[in-house]
Parts: structure tokens; C-alpha cells; sequence
């Protein structure tokens, strides 16, 4: 039976928020832990969805899960591969076929700017593993490195953004792990870093630079002969590693000299349409200012400054600040305040408290705002996805927990306070919690890119606003020390 050793390490690491994300930032599954999570709609349920397609032996060893954060302490990272280690040792001594590895791309420790590499280079340099097919998926927003590409055979980032595709990205790498397996034959992977860095508002795959660098990329897959897959891989433009940024690779199993003009043409199109990726931004004051009441379903107010799902806090307060100001009705927000429900504790339904809302998490921020509210709810924060292709699914599977949360209402606000960020991935997070999203007003809606396949659908209108906190869109106010130089849109470059 072949057998095929699955180990997998998900983070994406915000270089500048100042503080560390330690082991309690990771659910871990370990063992028999890992072939359980089959049906969860994950990067693991997608291996595992062919491999009994296969009837592989799966030999499990150990996952680690994260999310958006900070800079993750190494002992982190070094406890995880004491734990991979003698796994794998115990697997090669029983014979092992291939391994594969489920990643994120975008982690980085307080000593290594790539371990995703340094995962693949200490695999490689046990005896016996060397020479194995080894095939990994990962996020689009990923950095991915040289390194990556000359250590693996081949590796499949997302192709959305939103990120709908987590499950189906675990099942094309392995699927094009079955054909290795089957035919003998071992693809090469070319890799590509160009000279860009976009900001996540800037790689969105619906339209702009993007979806043409994706609809090319199809067509390469299409036209060239040998080429299996070519990724496009945004980057992540908040982590100050040297390979950041907008990337391209092709897994081929024809000439490279084509997978090289391919790559090269790819590079050619980002270049062209750079300007692109850094989409424009509202002025927040003036959209809210300007609200007529009356549309069919909730105004967005998108604000990637706070955009959880990019390491931001996801208390900042700006948003809430005009609604209140221009005492909006019907709005919404939801802000990550653990201390704020904590305090919610001791009152019951109907009371009202005065408490000092969000702007703990972010110097950036200018602070609480302290209000009089009434508490409408309580939860434990657990709910099931509504949608079981969220980008949330890839990594947390369709359970979701935020922590204890309750909800509570400021004149015509209504606030969802959770103990834990989460993306606004689902509108489960608010139908969870007794709020239909569709009746808001306006909605603070603290991302990118990721929250458009559940609220775009249901929106009378969405602008993306100019706010504070650490995911600005505007990147050449960043700090960078370690990224590559010179690169667009930090540096003057000729064409």
C-alpha cells in the first residue's frame, strides 16, 4: 500500500505589530487527530479526501493552525519539528511513498524569515527523505520562496481571493501527487519573485491585475505542453521578509526554458498593470456623512487598516466613531473586545452598563469609546459556517468558535463584541448571534478582500475607507528592514 506522511505548519505573520504570537495561538492536531478531520472541509480534509480516493495509507504526524498575528516566537516553530521529527523518522523506517505538507507561506519567526523553507530543507536533509515526491498547498497571499520551489516537487496556492478554493488547492496537489506515484515521473518547480509588493486590497482575483494574471495563467496551463499547474501567489505585503510580494511559479514536467518564458511573461503583465493592485480608498467622514437611508441591504464600510484577517486587532474604532457621530440607524459593528464582554458578565439581558469599547488593541488607534449600552445577548460564540467554501473552512474547519460574545446597543448601534478576532468571512457570525445582517443599515466590515462572497451579495453598496491601524493599503508607510530592494511601490523603478 503506498503510504504518505501528512504534517502541516498555517500562519501569516504581521512583521510590525509590535508584539509575538506564542504556542497558545496554534490548534494543533496531532495523530489520529488528523485523519479525524476528514469531512471538515479543510487543506487536510482536501488530502484526505484523495488519499482514500487512493487508498493511500495515510501516516499522520502533527498540524499546527493559526491565523493572521504577529511575529510567532521560534521556540514555536522548534516545538513543532520536535514533534514532526521523530514522526517522520518512525514513518521512513517503515517505508514511506511521498510526503505532503499543508502551509499557509506567509510565516515568519522571531529568527527565520522563511520556515516554510526551513521545514522543507530540514525534511529533506533526513536520510531517506531526500529523494520523496514531497507536495504542498498554500495561501495565496503566501511569500513564496526560491527556497520553496527547489526543495518541493510541487506546490499549489489558492487561485481565489476570497480565498473559496482552500479545499479544492489540497486537492489538485495531491491528485498531481497520485500522478507522480503512478507514472514515475517527477515535476520540476520554477519559481518567480518579481519586483512588486501589493497591499491585500490589491489582490482581489474578481478583476484588476489579478484576475488577468489568473486568466493567464490558465491559459498557460492550457497551451504549453508538460505544464501542470502555474501559480499566482499575491503575497503579503505585511510581513518584512526578503521575498515578499507578488510571486509566479509552474510545476511542469515539459522544458523549462518554457516554463520560463511563461514565468517571464507573467512577470510582464503584473509590471504593466502595478499601478493596479494599489486600489484607491473613501474618505470615511464624507461616506458616512452622505448615508440616505432606504437601500435594499446594509452600506459596507470596508476597512483593511483593521483587517482582521490580515493580523490587524480588530477593535479599531473609527468606524464606529462616525456612525456615531452622524447617528446612524440600524447600523453594525463587530469588534473583538474581550475585556468589554467580560465586564457584560455581570448585568443581565436588559440592563445597561457603561463601558469603554474597543481601541485596546492598536497604538494606531485613538482609543475606547465609552458608551451607555444596553446587553440584548449572550453566546458562547460557537456557530457553523453558512458557507462551507469560506477561506475560513481551509483553516478552522466548518465549527467556528469566537469566544464568548455578547450584543449590545448604543442608541441606533448595534455592537457584536467577541472574546476572539474572526474575519468577516460569514454572515453565520452575525445570524448566530439572533442579528439578520440583511436588516443593517451600514456594516464596519473589518477586511480586505475576503468578507465579498458573503457580503457583497446582500450589500446595497460597499466602499473601502481610509481608517487607521496596522493594515494600511498605503505600504510605503511601512517600516520594512528586511524586504528586497528596490520594489514597487516603495522605490522609483524603470520599466
Amino acid at each position: 500500500m503506498t503510504r504518505v506522511f501528512i504534517a502541516g505548519i498555517f500562519h501569516e505573520t504581521h512583521s510590525f505589530l509590535g508584539t509575538t504570537t506564542g504556542l497558545e495561538g496554534f490548534a494543533i492536531h496531532r495523530g489520529a487527530q488528523i485523519p479525524a478531520r476528514r469531512g471538515d472541509a479543510s487543506q487536510v480534509d482536501g488530502f484526505l479526501s484523495v488519499a482514500e480516493r487512493e487508498g493511500w495509507e495515510v501516516v499522520p504526524g502533527v498540524v499546527y493552525t493559526g491565523g493572521a498575528d504577529a511575529m510567532v516566537e521560534h521556540a514555536v516553530f522548534e516545538q513543532f519539528w520536535d514533534e514532526v521529527k521523530p514522526a517522520l523518522e518512525k514513518a521512513l523506517a517503515g517505508g514511506l511513498d511521498a510526503i505532503h505538507l499543508s502551509l499557509h507561506g506567509a510565516m515568519v519567526t522571531s529568527e527565520c524569515d522563511d520556515p516554510e523553507g526551513e521545514f522543507m530543507a530540514r525534511i529533506r536533509a533526513m536520510p531517506g527523505a531526500a529523494d520523496l515526491p514531497m507536495y504542498c498547498v498554500g495561501d495565496l497571499h503566501g511569500t513564496l520562496t526560491p527556497n520553496m520551489g527547489a526543495l518541493s516537487d510541487c506546490m499549489i496556492f489558492y487561485k481565489e481571493c476570497p480565498h473559496t478554493d482552500a479545499f479544492d488547492s489540497a486537492v489538485l496537489s495531491t491528485e498531481l501527487l497520485a500522478r507522480c506515484l503512478k507514472t514515475g515521473v517527477r515535476p520540476k518547480h520554477l519559481v518567480l519573485v518579481t519586483p512588486i509588493v501589493w497591499p491585500p486590497t490589491g489582490t482581489g482575483t474578481k478583476d484588476g491585475p489579478m484576475r488577468a494574471l489568473e486568466d493567464a495563467a490558465r491559459r498557460i496551463e492550457r497551451d504549453v505542453p508538460g505544464v501542470l499547474a502555474v501559480n499566482v501567489v499575491g503575497g503579503y505585503a505585511f510581513s518584512d521578509v526578503p521575498h515578499a510580494g507578488v510571486a509566479f511559479s509552474v510545476i511542469t514536467e515539459g522544458s523549462v526554458t518554457d516554463a520560463q518564458e511563461a514565468l517571464r511573461e507573467l512577470a510582464g503583465i503584473a509590471w504593466e498593470m502595478r499601478q493596479g493592485g494599489i486600489p484607491p480608498q473613501h474618505d470615511l467622514d464624507a461616506v458616512v456623512r452622505d448615508f440616505k437611508p432606504g437601500g435594499k441591504g446594509p452600506v459596507l464600510l470596508v476597512e483593511p487598516a483593521d483587517n482582521i484577517g490580515g493580523g490587524a486587532p480588530g477593535d479599531g474604532t473609527d468606524v464606529m466613531r462616525a456612525l456615531l457621530k452622524y447617528d446612524v440607524q440600524g447600523a453594525g459593528v463587530a469588534l473583538a473586545d474581550p475585556e468589554s464582554v467580560a465586564a457584560l458578565q455581570r448585568i443581565t439581558i436588559g440592563q445597561t452598563m457603561t463601558l469603554p469599547i474597543g481601541g485596546k488593541g492598536s497604538p494606531l488607534d485613538p482609543g475606547p469609546v465609552t458608551l451607555d449600552v444596553e446587553l440584548i445577548s449572550r453566546s458562547d460564540g460557537v456557530f457553523e459556517l453558512e458557507d462551507h467554501h469560506s477561506h475560513l473552512v481551509g483553516s478552522l474547519g466548518k465549527i467556528i468558535n469566537m469566544g464568548p460574545s455578547a450584543v449590545v446597543k448604543h442608541r441606533g448601534l448595534t455592537i457584536l463584541l467577541t472574546s476572539k478576532k474572526l474575519p468577516p468571512f460569514d454572515l453565520g457570525q452575525w445570524r448566530s448571534q439572533g442579528i439578520n445582517p440583511e436588516d443593517l443599515t451600514m456594516v464596519g466590515i473589518k477586511a480586505a478582500v475576503g468578507h465579498r462572497v458573503a457580503w457583497e451579495p446582500i450589500a446595497s453598496a460597499s466602499f473601502t475607507v481610509s481608517t487607521s491601524g496596522p493594515c494600511t493599503s498605503d505600504i510605503t508607510r511601512l517600516p520594512y528592514k528586511n524586504l528586497r530592494r528596490p520594489v514597487f511601490p516603495l522605490d522609483a523603478l524603470e520599466a
